[in-house]
């Protein structure tokens, strides 16, 4: 289960644009998946994809301003137009803004997003649910780490 993710980040590094809170969102991902801690792996890879885009918007282009503030809808509706991801890297990304809003906000046990509610729905038990979320979130963040925006030396 456990893989060593630095060969899918190409030969010379990557580039973790969004300063250090990226950077610790990164390194943290890392280690609370190692360690177990699944709902936190979501919720930092999370963090680390939205401030990676958007920052990459900021600094990476400089064609146009970004708000101070920019959602993360419009981050992906911007990196999308600049083919820094794909459309399916959209939709991914959506499924994994939808597996963190539950974790961080509160949501009745009858929204389709609450994770006893998937649990039952599902028939796992909790933990198996958020380990599973936790495989995608990682592996996702990897992936968007991965794209050559973000790739140090030739991307070929």
């Amino acid at each position: 289960m456990l893989t060593n993710f630095s060969r899918d980040l190409g030969p010379n590094g990557t580039m973790i644009f969004g300063g250090q809170a990226a950077h610790f969102a990164w390194i943290e991902a890392r280690s609370s998946y190692v360690h177990g801690n699944f709902a936190a792996t979501i919720l930092l890879c999370q963090g680390l994809v939205e401030h990676l885009l958007a920052a990459w918007l900021h600094v990476g282009l400089l064609i146009d301003d970004i708000p101070n503030r920019i959602s993360f809808r419009e981050t992906l509706r911007r990196c999308r137009e600049r083919d820094v991801i794909s459309d399916l890297d959209v939709t991914d990304l959506q499924r994994l803004m939808g597996l963190r809003t539950p974790l961080s906000h509160f949501r009745h046990a009858d929204d389709a997003g609450n994770l006893d509610r998937r649990s039952l729905d599902t028939g796992q038990h909790a933990a198996d649910v958020v380990r599973h979320d936790a495989i995608f979130a990682i592996g996702l963040a990897v992936r968007m780490l991965a794209k050559p925006a973000f790739r140090l030396g030739p991307t070929a």
